[in-house]
């Protein structure tokens, strides 16, 4: 059985509410997942994962400089695997996530020239448009 791990930063609830979407899409595909926050996070937790699901919710000024918030950085500079398994990043937003994304990577040890896929949501539902995205993911992987 594959496995996913879900790794996701929320202070208000909205983050962790797509995460738990998230992780009950995977379960439904037959995927063992498993999904904590930031702060249940030990290392060696992400060995042995088929998939990587990494999560925060966008912080920054309305529509310019959306970045992740302090936590999830420190968090993101100590996280470490040796499987290096495939990566999705994930945000909650109110407006817009402008250049959150590539602000999350550049805290992850992976290589800046892979793209990595990314999922958003502003209500913390996961939308049809996610479920294709993790479709697609998971397929293409499955493939290898």
């Amino acid at each position: 059985m594959k496995r996913a791990v879900i790794i996701y930063h929320s202070t208000t609830g909205v983050t962790r509410m797509y995460a738990d979407e998230i992780e009950a899409y995977l379960k439904s595909k037959g995927l063992d997942v498993v999904s904590i926050s930031i702060w249940q996070y030990k290392d060696g937790i992400a060995e042995g994962a088929d998939y990587l699901l990494l999560g925060c919710w966008t912080s920054g000024i309305m529509v310019a400089f959306q970045h992740p918030e302090k936590a999830w950085k420190e968090f993101a500079a100590i996280f470490k695997t040796t499987d290096n398994p495939p990566i999705i990043l994930f945000t909650t937003y109110k407006i817009l996530t402008g250049s959150m994304f590539k602000n999350m990577a550049k805290y992850l040890d992976h290589d800046e020239n892979q793209l990595l896929p990314e999922l958003k949501s502003g209500d913390g539902r996961l939308s049809e448009k996610d479920k294709i995205i993790l479709d697609t993911f998971i397929d293409d992987l499955a493939n290898y």
